[in-house]
């Protein structure tokens, strides 16, 4: 799986954001945007997710799987975005949070075995009757992060994961992270302010 995005330009209200950039990721490669607020770095996940937002003009070409999806609905890409809220559902139980992600093609007795498999890789065994809004930092990210990986996307966008925690969560849930990104090889692009959240032998574009 690679993923191949050419002579990208980005704009919005006359202001040009970032001009004929190309760049390719690898499954398994972590490719990092670095850059002050307003570069343009968050936008650039919203082109690749194709959910820009009107206001913004945008131009290029998205390769994916030797595929072009320049113009492929956002739900048809397999490429999904991980942010920096961590949102869960308040209305769902954990375990129907997790349930959400999980494509509609697996059987209940299937779906089953993946929220519990999920539960127990996020070490919170049992909690799928519980409610999100008890759970910890910590244990909202990562139950928000098993649901978007639960959806078996094709490449995993990550938008500031980390900023939001504190300092000790934040060096767990950053393992935590990469070591699932490391498992399912898919390549994976990265938007931090923090040079401390990048993990060794990824590529860095500085904006």
């Amino acid at each position: 799986m690679k993923l191949e995005v050419k002579k990208l330009s980005l704009s919005v209200a006359g202001k040009s954001l970032v001009s004929d950039l190309s760049f390719t990721v690898s499954e398994g490669q972590v490719l990092v945007f670095m850059g002050p607020s307003g570069c343009g770095k968050s936008s650039i996940l919203d082109v690749l997710c194709g959910t820009l937002a009107r206001n913004f003009q945008s131009s290029g070409t998205i390769i994916l799987d030797n595929k072009n999806i320049t113009h492929t609905p956002s739900h048809q890409r397999g490429i999904a975005l991980q942010p920096q809220d961590h949102l869960l559902f308040p209305h769902l139980s954990v375990g129907e949070n997790l349930a959400f992600g999980i494509p509609s093609s697996y059987s209940r007795s299937q779906r089953k075995q993946k929220i519990e498999q999920a539960l127990n890789e996020c070490q919170l065994p049992g909690f799928d009757k519980n409610n999100p809004l008890t759970l910890s930092g910590g244990q909202r990210a990562r139950i928000s992060l098993m649901r978007t990986l639960l959806s078996q996307p094709k490449v995993l966008l990550l938008d500031e994961p980390f900023s939001k925690l504190d300092q000790a969560l934040r060096q767990q849930f950053r393992e935590f992270v990469f070591q699932r990104v490391s498992e399912l090889s898919i390549p994976v692009i990265m938007v931090t302010h923090d040079s401390a959240d990048i993990p060794d032998a990824s590529e860095i574009i500085k904006l």
